[in-house]
């Protein structure tokens, strides 16, 4: 079976339960935003990673293939136990992490280490996503809230291991001077 179905080919795509819609449906737009940040995941672990890290982010690309299936899918609300249960688990990554780090007293540039510009980077699409997932709540009514507060959650693991990843690699992280 060929990959290529050409049902795409005039602008519409399929949503789970057979409905069809616009290509740039916020819809569309929500679930293909967080796959364009589980690819940007998919890229740091291209990166030599602690071996703990890497398992994290493993958890993470699971978890938001769960969060894409509901997204793509009208009142889908599948994943909401699961999802709730890892932005727990995000806080407490947050907390172990941020612990081995000195305070910030300024803004810092998304710089350093390659590890931290790619957890930036990452971050900075879980951001638009976080938008685009919210934007879709707002317009529908039908997003469970705990999809955007993963996201959220998600964009402040990914900042605190930018700044562990330039911790961990002897690299100061860059303040940004107004």
């Amino acid at each position: 079976m060929p990959i290529y179905t050409k049902t795409g080919d005039a602008g519409d795509t399929g949503l789970f339960g057979n409905r069809r819609v616009r290509k740039h449906d916020q819809r569309i737009e929500a679930y293909g935003t967080v796959d364009e940040l589980n690819a940007a995941l998919g890229l740091l672990t291209a990166e030599p990673l602690p071996a703990r890290l890497a398992e994290r982010i493993g958890k993470i690309q699971a978890t938001l293939f769960e969060v894409g299936a509901d997204l793509a899918t009208i009142g889908g609300r599948k994943s909401v136990e699961k999802v709730a249960a890892a932005t727990a688990e995000l806080e407490r990554w947050i907390d172990e992490d941020e612990a081995g780090l000195t305070p910030l007293r300024s803004f810092i540039l998304p710089a350093g280490h390659r590890e931290a510009a790619l957890c930036h980077l990452a971050r900075t699409v879980c951001r638009r996503a976080e938008r685009r997932v919210w934007e879709l709540a707002d317009g529908t009514k039908d997003v469970p809230i705990e999809l955007p507060i993963y996201l959220n959650r998600l964009s402040d693991l990914l900042f605190v291991w930018a700044r562990a990843a330039n911790h961990r690699h002897g690299v100061a992280d860059v303040p940004w001077n107004p």
